[in-house]
């Protein structure tokens, strides 16, 4: 990987159907506890969430057709030569935008757009009453079980990482980032065969008090794990979190 496609940064998009957008909008800038941008693009259709510190990373798409889903963005400093190389690893061209923004999606279908738009510094995580601490500080790819290693190997050659499996669930490995990312890439080889799909994790130093936060939200609380609990968002949308440091990566 050469300098001109070696990724600097990482932004999350939150895509969602006209009509789940304005409750989705407010549902994540609860989560997060930061105000939604002013509306930009052609059609209004974007919007990020604005961190007080730092870059912002999470953002709002709306749709024109299509369900909720999440998407990347890729930033490096030659989105075309960057999507020439994407290709020759299986991915596949869906449009060029303009010299700085190329969509794709990935061997197993998974959107993704790379764009040399520049970044700065990754937020701090956010504080709540009662001293807890939480931010998306991962997103996890759920990937159907007879794709996963193809798609494993075009994300760790995509971002120029290595890949660290878990080490003690054989199903999760992570694609490692440098260390001043927003978030690190988690891997899911999922058991049954689906469309691939994505979710964001938020770390948490109070794993209930955050449950319960996002409860008083409007999340459901879907599933209790050994260290994570899964989310439904209004709307419908998976998410999870995690006895982790909200600080993560770094």
């Amino acid at each position: 990987m050469d300098g001109s496609t070696r990724p600097f940064w990482l932004t999350a998009f939150i895509d969602f159907p006209a009509a789940e957008f304005d409750r989705g909008a407010r549902f994540w800038s609860g989560v997060t506890g930061w105000p939604l941008s002013p509306a930009r693009g052609e059609h209004d259709e974007f919007a990020s969430l604005v961190p007080p510190d730092g870059a912002d990373y999470l953002r709002v798409q709306r749709l024109g057709s299509g369900q909720t889903r999440l998407h990347l963005d890729v930033h490096v400093p030659d989105p075309e030569e960057a999507a020439l190389a994407a290709q020759e690893r299986g991915a596949t061209l869906t449009r060029q935008v303009g010299p700085g923004l190329v969509i794709m999606r990935s061997p197993a279908g998974l959107a993704f757009c790379l764009t040399s738009q520049r970044r700065r510094q990754r937020p701090e995580p956010a504080r709540w009453p009662g001293g807890h601490r939480s931010r998306v500080s991962q997103v996890c790819l759920d990937i159907p079980p007879e794709a996963h290693p193809a798609e494993v190997g075009f994300w760790a050659a995509t971002l120029g990482g290595a890949v660290r499996p878990s080490p003690d669930r054989s199903e999760f490995a992570w694609i490692e980032v440098p260390h001043d990312f927003p978030f690190e890439l988690l891997t899911q080889r999922l058991e049954l065969s689906r469309p691939i799909g994505a979710h964001f994790d938020l770390g948490s130093d109070d794993r209930a008090a955050e449950v319960a936060r996002l409860q008083r939200e409007g999340a459901v609380v879907r599933a209790v794990r050994d260290g994570w609990t899964v989310l439904e968002a209004p709307g419908g949308m998976s998410f999870c979190v995690l006895d982790r440091s909200p600080s993560l990566p770094g």
